[in-house]
């Protein structure tokens, strides 16, 4: 199965399996934002989501979020194909924001290698942060996530590769409301 096909048939909703539905992230992001407007009051944090998959996560997070905040984006990219990470950490867009003195709060959609984390971490704390705190949708317990520290984390999942809210297949699968994992590929 080529590329196009291999696309075409993850698109198709019965090669996918639900796993997280739209009403428990929705439940989950309240939880995470109660936490938060409480461990950063009166601290003005800026919030900074990695693109792609982050948007809509950072969108349904800030709108709970009560706090006197600002936003920014980063993209990056670890990717060598659609599922399998280089190994290595590619600034695509930098930030614009003076995060000098500021309290920092980075938004993932998903932590499976820590290689992104720890890229972020030590470029955010070489700018003269106050602090760098991570929140993640998915957590992904790996043996190369063993150690990486995230303080938010939505859901702990196992290591399958996961699609739906943000998260994506060959830069598709994004808009669904819930996230799935995908079936296996039918043998050749």
């Amino acid at each position: 199965m080529d590329k196009k096909e291999t696309i075409k048939y993850f698109s198709r909703m019965e090669n996918l399996e639900m796993v997280i539905t739209k009403e428990e992230i929705q439940t989950k992001i309240t939880d995470i934002a109660t936490v938060i407007n409480n461990d950063y009051a009166d601290k003005d944090p800026i919030f900074i989501g990695v693109l792609n998959g982050s948007f809509m996560f950072m969108a349904d997070l800030l709108r709970k979020i009560k706090l006197n905040c600002e936003v920014d984006f980063i993209k990056i990219s670890s990717y060598a194909d659609a599922t399998r990470t280089s190994g290595t950490v590619r600034l695509i867009k930098d930030i614009s924001a003076d995060i000098n003195g500021r309290h920092v709060i980075i938004v993932e959609d998903i932590v499976d290698t820590g290689l992104t984390v720890r890229f972020l971490k030590r470029r955010m704390q070489d700018s003269g942060t106050l602090s760098v705190e991570f929140i993640s949708l998915l957590f992904k317990e790996t043996e190369a996530s063993v150690g990486v520290k995230i303080k938010y984390v939505g859901f702990n999942i196992p290591n399958k590769y996961v699609v739906g809210y943000g998260l994506d297949y060959a830069q598709k699968l994004r808009s669904l409301e819930s996230i799935y994992t995908m079936r296996e590929l039918p043998p050749e």
